[in-house]
């Protein structure tokens, strides 16, 4: 895991100063060193942040070809990659490191643009071809890692974080219409900045004196309604799932660094604790997320899980004090504002794992996206399985799934439904259940957004979706279940989950998170896994279960899916968090913001002291966005 940082010219050269700027704001991403390349004719410059995993003492990059022609620098982790390299050995490639990274240069050589689908992990790289004088910039399948790029004054800038394009000369300002559709809206390449833009999930972007272009190399496509389902025993189609996920976690143990895991009391995280704890000769050490509030706290069904597993456990308790102190910390390597303070929780285990000396870590992330795991999932389900259910089984099944899934109401189950977007319902027939509580939030932001009102509200929330995805080749003629899936996928598995959760959260003190359940052979095996496999009746995820019994607790086995959600913020006066919201939101700073309506702002500060406990809590989440909205702006510097 590493940080990168690549300009493009077109008109005056590259300088190595402008690159080191980049850097200096990556050095988070690989404290073990950093080193640029300027080509010699000053058209392209490489910079590389090193946090080493493989190879300590040999990997420093950019890594060169034999002849020179290819330089190339890249974050992540390629997996399985000592076969690839005996295969391009015996072809005669010869290598400079015992790097995984390198195994990319060669196989460039070999196969060309053709060779990113050798490639298996979760990765971001940017290569210069000299012989065609092009730039070529890479990220994963499911977009675990990051990758920016922006325009400005012919040179195109290339960064794993926005923050080091705006210190290498990027122009730092809000994109308005993206923060007014949040995450969950705005589309896989769309930032919250004006300008920048992200190399989607499973796509290669390709940069010469012609201009740019980005294609893809890879999608998740799930089998039409109606396709021949594959004739299978249920113990086969077990047996073949656990062998693949057996095999993701194994790869992604192999460090020359002791590795960790993440511990919740999911069975996400505890499948992949048990299972790679079966793979060990030495004891694991999992560490898990504790709240004050008994109703979010997970840490007694982790430390089951964590004695079955032999692991040694390691509890991080969270305050609301604690929360609010690490704040500001936390949105700035997140890049994007919070609604729920479960990117500062990540935040802080993460510090906890990096403080007792590990700088690699197993996770859970991913697990809903492929499974199906989510409780709006099911409620998809329930439309697909409408006509063989009938009316009174469906409404009977709906109240269950409501019943219990209290947390996730208005988080992960929408509190109202019904077709906000002309677009999707034409295209698709409904909108996946999960979009109607953004669609409801994109109403509530447009509130406090002024002079936004009146040209978002005429618009289709769903507008950039339907401009920027193939939905028509990708989404329409699924089932319901696997649009949602498909578009879940697209939107909040990279633009927030894999972001905030997963890759700013851990590399803010550099850990490399790695995600057994987004390897994509694993994936490209559930994408044709029956839906009655991955939901059966109440029961989430019904796979995964039956495949890692033998590994979890009984109470795991049985227990429903519970969000990974730090509770409301109570907002108690005297607090840190009620004074930081007073001061922030009533500040000089909450007037620069351009988009924020300042007054109402205000107005809600100084309501607070007379609002009910209840009522405080409620207004959490948009309190929350507004503070961490406000902070970004300060912190990276972003114009008026």
């Amino acid at each position: 895991m590493c940080g990168l940082v690549a300009i493009f010219s077109q008109g005056e050269p590259v300088s190595a100063e402008l690159l080191e700027r980049g850097l200096s704001r990556l050095h988070h991403r690989g404290p073990d060193g950093s080193a640029v390349w300027v080509a010699a004719h000053g058209r392209v410059g490489l910079g590389h942040a090193r946090l080493s995993i493989i190879d300590l003492e040999g990997g420093a990059q950019p890594i060169a070809s034999e002849d020179g022609d290819l330089r190339i620098a890249v974050n992540g982790e390629f997996y399985d990659f000592e076969r690839e390299r005996a295969r391009l050995e015996r072809r005669g490639h010869r290598f400079r490191t015992r790097s995984d990274s390198e195994i990319a240069l060669h196989l460039f050589q070999d196969l060309g643009l053709r060779s990113v689908a050798q490639l298996r992990g979760e990765f971001a790289f940017v290569l210069w071809d000299e012989a065609h004088r092009r730039l070529i910039a890479c990220r994963d399948r499911y977009g675990a890692k990051p990758l920016y790029y922006a325009w400005h004054r012919d040179r195109l800038y290339l960064a794993s974080e926005v923050k080091a394009l705006f210190a290498a000369g990027v122009p730092a300002s809000w994109d308005v219409e993206s923060m007014v559709r949040g995450s969950a809206l705005r589309g896989p390449s769309r930032t919250f900045y004006a300008g920048v833009r992200a190399v989607p999930p499973g796509h290669w972007l390709l940069v010469d004196d012609q201009g740019l272009r980005l294609e893809p190399y890879w999608d998740v496509d799930y089998p039409r309604s109606g396709a021949a389902r594959t004739d299978r025993p249920e113990g086969d189609w077990v047996s073949a799932f656990r062998s693949e996920l057996e095999q993701a976690v194994r790869l992604r143990l192999r460090a020359d660094v002791p590795v960790a895991c993440y511990l919740s009391g999911g069975i996400d995280s505890c499948a992949i604790l048990g299972l790679a704890a079966q793979q060990m000769t030495k004891p694991l050490h999992a560490f898990t997320l504790r709240f004050e509030s008994a109703d979010f706290d997970e840490g007694g069904i982790a430390r089951d899980m964590a004695a079955l597993a032999g692991a040694a456990y390691d509890p991080i308790v969270v305050s609301e004090d604690g929360l609010a102190e690490n704040l500001s910390d936390s949105v700035f390597h997140a890049e994007q504002p919070f609604s729920n303070a479960h990117g500062v929780a990540k935040y802080l285990l993460s510090r906890a794992v990096r403080d007792a000396g590990y700088k690699v870590v197993l996770t859970g992330e991913g697990a809903d996206e492929v499974l199906a795991g989510y409780p709006h999932f099911r409620v998809d389900l329930l439309v697909q399985e409408y006509d063989k259910l009938g009316d009174e089984a469906v409404r009977d099944r709906m109240g269950e799934i409501l019943a219990a899934n209290g947390v996730s109401m208005g988080l992960l189950l929408p509190r109202k439904t019904g077709d906000l977007s002309p677009g999707l319902k034409d295209l698709l027939g409904r909108s996946p259940t999960w979009m109607h509580q953004h669609f409801t939030a994109w109403d509530d932001r447009i509130a406090v957004y002024r002079d936004v009102a009146d040209s978002e509200r005429a618009r289709d929330p769903a507008q950039i979706l339907l401009a920027e995805l193939d939905l028509t080749a990708r989404a329409k003629g699924r089932s319901p279940l696997n649009q949602a899936l498909y578009l879940w996928a697209k939107t909040m598995l990279p633009n927030y989950i894999l972001t905030v959760l997963g890759d700013r959260a851990e590399m803010a003190h550099s850990v490399e998170g790695r995600l057994p359940f987004l390897d994509h052979r694993l994936g490209e095996f559930l994408q044709a896994v029956p839906s009655d496999l991955k939901i059966r009746g109440m029961t989430e995820k019904y796979l995964l279960r039956e495949a890692v019994r033998d590994v979890v607790t009984p109470e795991l086995y049985r227990r429903q899916k519970h969000p990974f959600v730090a509770p409301p913020m109570g907002l108690e006066p005297g607090g840190r968090l009620y004074e930081l919201t007073r001061d922030v939101l009533t500040s000089q700073a909450a007037a620069a913001v351009p988009f924020l309506n300042s007054a109402a702002l205000r107005s809600l500060a100084d309501g607070l002291p007379k609002l009910a406990p209840k009522q405080r809590r409620a207004l959490s989440g948009r309190i929350l966005r507004a503070l961490s909205t406000i902070l970004l702006h300060q912190r990276l510097g972003l114009a008026g």
